[in-house]
């Protein structure tokens, strides 16, 4: 997987762009990420709620959780406690909001960190989540061992996270995704480079078998993907 940035001729890691481009546009992010998918998000995450939901899980970490949606629909559909876990405090901020607001602040909480690092002991989830951060890794196989490291044994993994289309819709989708997203993205977050970090960021990752192929070399057996909406995104899962 080649390296692919948030700002190209800014010094710092992967890590650190990361970090900074989701500090800058937190304030407007849930709103342009249900504008930019016209709702179909929603959809997606509700996909890997019903699949964690069927395992009764006591415990989920939520690496990547942003400003929450994933974690707030898995506290809505479970009775599990919850650890969202992101690097970007701005990010967490705004999801602390919607949790208090949600009165959900006892099921859920928020902490800053990085997904190759959790602090947390071996064997503490039954369930890991990431949906639309794995790509934002800057080794990609070192967050998902560190995932696995953190579930328990028969623990479930589940990722969200954008493909690439296929069939008649698939020139639609791209040009939409290159061109008119990030004019859109820029336009309303005021940062000239994050959704033009998007579709890079999407271009670069290794999806479908590539994927599969990296979770099972991690560790994971009984590891399989279904796409979702002509191939725009894939829910991966395995088992610790």
């Amino acid at each position: 997987m080649s390296e692919v940035k948030p700002y190209i001729h800014s010094e710092g890691t992967k890590k650190q762009q990361v970090e900074q481009m989701f500090d800058n546009i937190s304030a407007n992010y849930d709103m342009l990420n249900h504008l930019l998918s016209m709702q179909i998000d929603k959809g997606w995450r509700n996909k890997v709620v019903k699949k964690v939901q069927e395992l009764n899980p006591k415990t989920i970490i939520d690496i990547a959780t942003g400003t929450g949606d994933l974690a707030i629909e898995l506290a809505k559909n479970t009775k599990a406690e919850i650890t969202g876990y992101d690097l970007s405090q701005k990010m967490l901020d705004v999801g602390i909001q919607k949790v208090n607001k949600l009165q959900l602040n006892k099921q859920i909480k928020m902490i800053k960190g990085d997904a190759e690092n959790i602090p947390f002991n071996a064997n503490s989830f039954d369930v890991a989540t990431v949906s639309f951060g794995a790509r934002n890794f800057e080794n990609l196989e070192a967050g998902l061992s560190e995932m696995r490291r953190v579930l328990n044994s028969n623990g479930k993994i589940f990722i969200l996270e954008f493909s690439k289309p296929e069939g008649f819709f698939a020139p639609f989708f791209i040009f939409y995704f290159k061109y008119i997203l990030p004019k859109i993205g820029q336009l309303i977050s005021k940062d000239s480079r994050a959704y033009t970090y998007l579709p890079d960021s999407v271009e670069a990752f290794p999806y479908g078998e590539k994927l599969k192929n990296i979770l099972e070399k991690i560790g994971f057996s009984d590891v399989k993907f279904k796409k979702l909406t002509f191939g725009i995104a894939s829910i991966y899962e395995g088992t610790k």
